[in-house]
């Protein structure tokens, strides 16, 4: 293998040419096109880390929040519990109440009814009774005022001791 000195001459001169040529014309533009797409590529790269942080962020967010509303939604059911049991111990204390009330208001309506048949059997008892002194004694007593009352009072004394 031989050495052509002329044609490696001439080679070097055409790349050197060639490389002159390109370097004004095309590697300027290429190069601008080159740092173009290489500043893009790194600002889609800082976006898309800024976006992952955002999303990151967000989902922290998102989590606190979640954990507050269960906490909330606890704190709620745990109110409702505690205002349905004193509301149900109110209604019975009520109930209670209004039972005691019935029951005092009958016992004094028995007590009243008792003593207006105490009263009628008393005022009774006088009449008969005046009617059996009168057939004892077979004496005809009048039913004035005065006898009435002298039984009657008899009855009260008899009734108040037993």
């Amino acid at each position: 293998m031989t050495i052509i000195w002329e044609d490696m001459l001439w080679t070097i001169l055409a790349f050197a040419l060639l490389y002159w040529l390109l370097n004004k014309f095309a590697f300027g533009k290429l190069f601008d096109v080159m740092e173009k797409r290489r500043m893009l590529v790194q600002k889609q790269l800082d976006d898309a880390k800024e976006t992952r942080e955002q999303a990151v962020e967000y989902v922290e967010n998102q989590k606190a929040a979640l954990q507050e509303a269960k906490k909330e939604a606890y704190d709620i059911v745990e109110l409702s519990k505690k205002t349905s049991s004193k509301q149900a111990e109110q209604i019975l204390e009520e109930a209670n109440n209004a039972v005691a009330r019935l029951k005092s208001e009958a016992v004094r309506d028995i007590e009243s009814e008792k003593n207006k048949a105490v009263e009628a059997l008393r005022s009774e008892i006088g009449t008969i009774s005046v009617q059996i002194a009168s057939k004892l004694l077979e004496k005809e007593v009048q039913e004035d005022s005065t006898n009435e009352q002298l039984v009657n009072q008899y009855l009260k004394e008899v009734g108040g001791k037993s």
